[in-house]
């Protein structure tokens, strides 16, 4: 872990925008599915905007992942 500000955000973006073209899913099915806008979910996996951790959650339920692996480097 490198500790600077603003690496989770990152990891969790590159990891949902994997995770979800491993669906085959568009940011706006996934956006529906947990309750957020599309332009929302897009700066999330930019890495520009943090979501609380009952997101990220409702992300990994829906995505079918544990949560962990949204975060895990």
């Amino acid at each position: 872990m490198t500790g600077e500000s603003g690496d989770l955000q990152r990891i969790l973006g590159r990891n949902l925008r994997a995770w979800r073209h491993a669906r085959g899913w568009s940011q706006d099915i996934l956006a529906e599915h947990v309750g957020m806008s599309r332009t929302h979910l897009s700066a999330v996996e930019r890495g520009q905007r943090n979501v609380r951790l009952g997101t990220v959650e409702r992300m990994a339920q829906r995505l079918g992942v544990p949560a962990a692996d949204l975060l895990a480097e």
